[in-house]
């Protein structure tokens, strides 16, 4: 069984910065794509990041404050946000396309975090 579980979260004021993680664990064979959503409420999941074969892509909204990296050795997708703005408050989910040993390829999401951007 391979899944994703992230860290990081809480509240930040604006202006701040903070750092999410999300590792994948389990029978992993590759990682195809890892990549950042977040649901604000009353809104939909739209994307933040994603990186895949080294290249990486951002929404506009977070561009130039945001930055998605990969430690490949440790399976894990980072998110560094800075310059949070209180429209920066949602819901983040870590996404990720693994090949697995059994399972061929799978999606996947994490359990979410909560990021408030507050004064």
């Amino acid at each position: 069984q391979v899944q994703l579980v992230e860290s990081g979260g809480g509240l930040v004021h604006p202006g701040g910065s903070q750092r999410l993680s999300c590792a994948a664990s389990g029978s992993i064979f590759s990682i195809a794509t890892m990549g950042w959503y977040r649901q604000a409420p009353g809104k939909e999941r739209e994307l933040v990041a994603i990186t895949s074969g080294g290249t990486t892509d951002y929404a506009d909204a977070v561009k130039g404050r945001f930055t998605i990296s990969r430690d490949n050795a440790k399976n894990t997708v980072y998110l560094q946000m800075s310059s949070l703005k209180p429209e920066d408050t949602a819901v983040y989910y870590c996404n990720a396309k693994i090949k697995t040993d059994v399972e061929g390829y799978v999606v996947l999401w994490g359990q979410g975090t909560l990021v408030t951007v507050s004064s």
